[in-house]
């Protein structure tokens, strides 16, 4: 395909996929192959694809050399800032504060505010470079967790772009996201993107978790509605190039590299390849080591530890006290063990070549990788990938993200040593059929679910949200709409007409009793109701007597607590419309709802006969606002057990039982139904069901301007008052 007609995505990441050294003052550039940029290879054919990424500090003098032949040769578009500015932002927000947060362990965290306007800079001018190449139609698809408010500042200026987003790290639970000062404004940015990929089901829940607690923002089956867009939080395992790595053993430009390391191999191998970090959990492995040579001294002299540990931020002093621990605790293993002919741990402090890293996948009896906290860890997938035989034993800790995967491995929790140890000692005395039983599945996992695959799933998953986007997107209703649906009114031979009470008929009051239907109201729907072949429906939230009240004098039909209790006529009784369930869940309830009322002041609780509701129209905002968010969380985790569910509203929070909503209703009494006009028309997302089982060729319409299953958008509940007027007029008319 010609390059100018293809698609086009803008890949965008802290560090762009290269590495620049100076060779006598000169800067030279080297690709790097990981697995994204193997992953993005297997779209050249339909998209053409621009790297804008961070290419580290670049003296000023350099810069326009490097931009040219990153540009020229890859299309790398690099991202310049100061030294301060990148040390503050990378170093800095990014490491100090993000990484330890998302990684739970809040106590290594620092807060500072200069720190955290340096990391908005720098998201300020990675989206500069984006704005600077981005044409009508490309995909941006934005990179972890250095550049978590790129989509804030991109939604401002393309408020239709097509955005995705994948987290590379853990994503915290709540307590733990909260600690950090900046954690609202990092949701609120976050909402502008269009899919958010994750590695596995725990960090989606996590972060949909922290939506709804802090935002108020609940989800369907990870789908948020914010406005005017939808959001899809889903989950995507990271794969591998498997191809590469199962190959690589019999590539002859690495034999050199592999073959000296085959020679190494006299005594069974057991490896571990980390970063120096303090989630890599490497002084707690090596701790569980001393446990197993102290435990199994028949092991001693017959296997050797391979400890990789490969250099990062040396300079901080957290990550230079971690080194001193491992540099001592492989000293006294050695020291203790050890004899003139044998060293247990063989200790490499540098980074390995891919041969001699697909050397030591090959060799090795054992890996062993036991990380306090990781995203995903793909070493893991390496290993097996390599590991054509199907021989070899994976232990695992079961806080990586790939543990959900790799289900065949040993795993363990990385903080017990007793569990490390005897898992070691398994993996040595596991038979071959064994280990081939497991790794089999595992390795057939692994090359079906590799890294081409993640991406294709991904950029699927992102153009099926975007579909949703344009289908559910604000539709106002135009004149040309409007005239065509009074006009079908007017024409029908029957007519169905399906309304919301609050918000749709009438605006919002301070208390539910004060929403009373005025005068002009009670006219409009008389006169709709006294035209021939049609029938009214008043669909509400409300509970069945004051619905029955209020509208005693109108030939309506009545339907109240969203499709719990039906009134079929002013003569006729309420009836439920399913068989009664329990009350007894609103015991357990009560008393929870009892304390946000002493909580909160102003706010009270209504009883229906379906459902309980906490009304805070009254109380003061924000802290009402986050007790809701609050309850909404609580009782979202109780709905299994209690057969209910949770439904926030306008200035309430509603738990009902389940069974009942309004879409239900309609199946139940007009899904077969005959009608050559139908309308509904409502304001929140109750009304949602409703919408979703309208028959095609129905007219809809939300109050408000949201996303919605509606085929139409007004603005307040006055156009709808002034729509049924106009069907009324032109209906009559029609029947003259």
């Amino acid at each position: 395909m010609d390059t100018l007609n293809k698609k086009r995505i803008l890949i965008v990441s802290n560090r762009l996929p290269v590495t620049i050294r100076y060779r006598e003052g000169i800067p030279e550039v080297t690709p790097s192959s990981g697995g994204l940029v193997s992953g993005l290879l297997s779209l050249h054919d339909e998209y053409e694809t621009l790297w804008i990424g961070w290419p580290e500090f670049v003296a000023r003098k350099d810069r326009q050399a490097i931009r040219k032949k990153l540009t020229g040769a890859y299309n790398y578009h690099p991202v310049f800032m100061s030294e301060q500015v990148s040390e503050r932002y990378y170093e800095g927000f990014s490491n100090r504060t993000l990484w330890p947060i998302f990684h739970s362990f809040p106590s290594n965290a620092k807060y500072s505010s200069v720190e955290w306007e340096a990391y908005k800079k720098a998201n300020e001018l990675f989206s500069r470079k984006v704005l600077e190449f981005y044409r009508s139609g490309d995909t941006i698809w934005i990179h972890d967790y250095h550049l978590l408010l790129v989509s804030r500042y991109l939604r401002e200026h393309l408020p239709d772009a097509t955005m995705g987003f994948f987290l590379h790290i853990p994503f915290p639970q709540y307590d733990i996201f909260r600690l950090m000062p900046q954690h609202r404004e990092i949701l609120e940015s976050m909402l502008n993107l269009d899919l958010i990929g994750f590695h596995t089901h725990d960090y989606a829940q996590a972060f949909l978790g922290c939506v709804r607690r802090t935002l108020g923002i609940d989800n369907n089956l990870g789908q948020l509605m914010d406005g005017k867009r939808a959001l899809q939080v889903d989950v995507f395992p990271m794969g591998i190039d498997f191809a590469k790595y199962s190959t690589a053993v019999r590539n002859p430009s690495l034999q050199k590299e592999i073959e000296k390391i085959r020679r190494m191999n006299t005594r069974k191998t057991v490896f571990n390849v980390s970063r120096l970090d303090y989630t890599k959990g490497i002084p707690q492995s090596l701790r569980a080591i001393r446990l197993f040579f102290r435990r199994y001294p028949q092991w001693r002299e017959r296997i050797v530890i391979v400890l990789v540990v490969v250099p990062s931020r040396e300079r901080v002093e957290r990550y230079a006290a971690l080194k001193r621990e491992i540099d001592e605790c492989v000293g006294n293993i050695n020291s203790e063990f050890g004899a003139l002919d044998w060293t247990p741990i063989s200790y490499i402090y540098r980074s390995l070549s891919f041969g001699e890293l697909i050397g030591l996948y090959d060799i090795a009896d054992v890996a062993l990788i036991t990380p306090l906290r990781d995203g995903m860890n793909l070493i893991a997938k390496e290993y097996l990938a390599v590991k054509q035989d199907n021989t070899g034993v994976l232990i695992l800790s079961e806080m990586a993200g790939s543990a959900k995967e790799l289900v065949e491995s040993i795993q363990v929790n990385p903080n017990s040593e007793e569990e490390i140890c005897e898992g070691l000692h398994n993996a040595l005395t596991m038979p071959p059929e064994e280990q081939q039983r497991r790794n089999r599945s595992m390795r057939e996992r692994l090359q079906t679910h590799n890294i081409e695959r993640w991406v294709h799933r991904f950029f699927t998953r992102l153009r099926e949200i975007k579909e949703i986007t344009e289908k559910l997107g604000v539709r106002h209703l135009d004149a040309a709409s409007r005239a065509n649906m009074v006009t079908q009114c007017a024409i029908a031979e029957n007519r169905l007409i399906l309304i919301d009470y609050d918000g749709t008929l009438v605006p919002f009051a301070s208390e539910p009793d004060g929403a009373v239907p005025d005068d002009e109201l009670l006219i409009t729907l008389n006169r709709l109701t006294a035209i021939s072949q049609t029938t009214l429906v008043i669909v509400s939230g409300r509970d069945r007597g004051t619905l029955g009240m209020w509208f005693k004098e109108i030939n309506a039909i009545l339907v109240a607590e969203h499709g719990g209790w039906v009134k079929r006529s002013p003569s006729e009784d309420w009836e439920p419309t399913i068989v009664p369930p329990s009350d007894a869940w609103k015991k357990e309830i009560r008393p929870l709802l009892n304390l946000y009322v002493d909580r909160i002041p102003l706010s009270f609780i209504e009883e229906k006969d379906f459902s309980l509701v906490w009304h805070y129209r009254k109380a003061e905002s924000e802290s009402a606002s986050t007790a809701a968010h609050e309850l909404i969380d609580m009782l979202s985790n109780l709905t299994t057990n209690l057969r209910t569910h949770v439904l926030p509203g306008n200035k309430c929070v509603e738990m009902r039982a389940t069974g009942i909503s309004k879409g239900s209703f309609f199946q139940r009494f007009f899904h077969s139904a005959d009608f050559s006009f139908i309308f509904a028309a409502g304001d929140d997302w109750t009304d949602e069901d409703l919408f979703a089982v309208m028959p095609d060729g129905a007219f809809s319409i939300k109050v408000g301007a949201q996303m919605s299953k509606a085929r139409y958008n007004v603005d307040v509940y006055s156009d709808i008052r002034s729509l049924l007027r106009e069907f009324t007029e032109a209906a009559n008319a029609s029947n003259r």
